[in-house]
């Protein structure tokens, strides 16, 4: 419960994106309904005008000298036990207060809720979905997804009116049927050391994910080396021997400038001596649009290949969510290079664009290991599909 409350807080910009969205759709809808006629209204014909005509002139009556005697007033019978009083104007109020609480909602909820049976509501027709279809292709789920999702949704309820929390339920489940094929952990091998290289982009958060990873591990038990394979960012180099500190894990670095390839090779025969279980090897961040740097990541594949055929027994692809669908091509890329066989996607706190990790569990397929929403140590926890959807789609847990 802790863990979707601070999921759903730090993915606030991509719900609020999504309810603000939902709103608007409904409302529109709604408003449309409120302004046409209802049939069952029969207008009334305008009374006829009359022509003013001019009083006749009456002979004033004369007025008595005297008073009227008085006359008495007969007693009215008081009301038996058994006998109800005719209600007064408080009594009606009260029971025009009473009926309308038994049809619903009351006379005050059905007046300023929006709740309940009194929330707005739209029938799902093509307009709708056109709008849901955009809406959701504008939060970077991309249009075959939207397509997809917006179908499903739609399936069987075409004609039915929905309201804002209606839609975000069939929105969280079809986003949950999306993602619970990719929810996997990272998985853990017999064979030792277990090669984990890590890849991506510059600045996506492969150094911290590195660390926070290998804090984790060794909390459970593993033993692990990090091999600090940026060797063109002194930073990055001094980043991961602070998170080595702090998890107790010893970090392998080469001068600045050296080949990362020799020292991926290096830190295989390290591990290997110290009998650790798990390598993670960091790497310098790359575009993919620059054909130098990807042929140096495919070399350190090679060298490492030459150590261990199967290795790198993982190979993780740490995405930065402010991205967007740019993320998508860096996956296109980077499965060519190094065969991807993971996702870790960072900064979901600090982006609007959450819906890309939709798209690409359903473009690609790839196991989404574990995602980022802080800075802390423990803001990189694993993926889970249901809080996950409903934290996109701002649904209360």
């Amino acid at each position: 419960m802790a863990l979707f409350s601070k999921l759903k807080d730090r993915l606030f910009k991509s719900s609020s994106r999504l309810e603000a969205g939902l709103d608007a759709i409904v409302d529109e809808g709604a408003g449309a309904a409120t302004a046409a006629p209802d049939p069952r209204e029969v207008p009334r014909p305008a009374p006829e005008e009359v022509p003013d005509t001019p009083a006749p002139d009456l002979p004033e009556r004369p007025v008595p000298d005297t008073p009227a005697p008085d006359v008495p007033q007969p007693e009215l019978p008081s009301p038996g036990p058994d006998e109800v009083p005719a209600p007064g104007p408080e009594l009606a109020q009260q029971g025009l207060l009473d009926r309308e609480t038994a049809r619903g909602g009351g006379l005050v909820s059905r007046l300023f809720g929006r709740g309940g049976d009194s929330a707005p509501r739209r029938v799902l027709d093509d307009e709708m979905l056109e709008s849901l279809e955009e809406l959701l292709i504008a939060s970077d789920m991309g249009v075959d997804t939207a397509l997809r999702i917006t179908a499903n949704m739609a399936a069987g309820r075409m004609g039915q009116k929905l309201s804002v929390d209606e839609i975000k339920r069939l929105l969280s489940q079809e986003v949950t049927r999306v993602m619970e094929p990719v929810a996997r952990p990272l998985p853990i091998y017999q064979k030792t050391p277990q090669v984990v290289l890590v890849v991506g982009v510059n600045g996506s958060g492969k150094t911290t994910t590195i660390g926070k990873l290998a804090s984790q591990f060794r909390a459970a038990g593993k033993s692990v080396v990090i091999a600090a394979g940026d060797t063109f960012r002194a930073a990055a180099v001094e980043q991961l021997e602070v998170w080595g500190q702090r998890a107790g894990v010893p970090v392998l670095k080469a001068e600045t400038g050296s080949d990362p390839a020799s020292l991926a090779f290096d830190a295989m025969t390290m591990a290997e001596e110290q009998g650790a279980d798990l390598l993670m090897i960091d790497t310098a961040g790359r575009l993919q649009n620059r054909q130098d740097l990807m042929e140096e990541l495919a070399k350190i594949v090679r060298v490492i290949r030459k150590k261990d055929p199967t290795a790198p027994h993982n190979t993780l692809l740490v995405l930065d969510a402010t991205t967007g669908q740019n993320a998508v091509s860096q996956v296109e890329t980077f499965r060519k290079l190094a065969d991807v066989s993971g996702l870790v996607m960072t900064k979901l706190d600090g982006t609007a664009k959450g819906g890309v990790l939709v798209a690409l569990a359903d473009k690609f397929g790839l196991p989404i290991h574990a995602i980022g929403v802080g800075e802390q140590i423990d803001d990189l926890a694993p993926f889970d599909p249901e809080d996950f959807a409903r934290a996109l789609t701002g649904l209360d847990s």
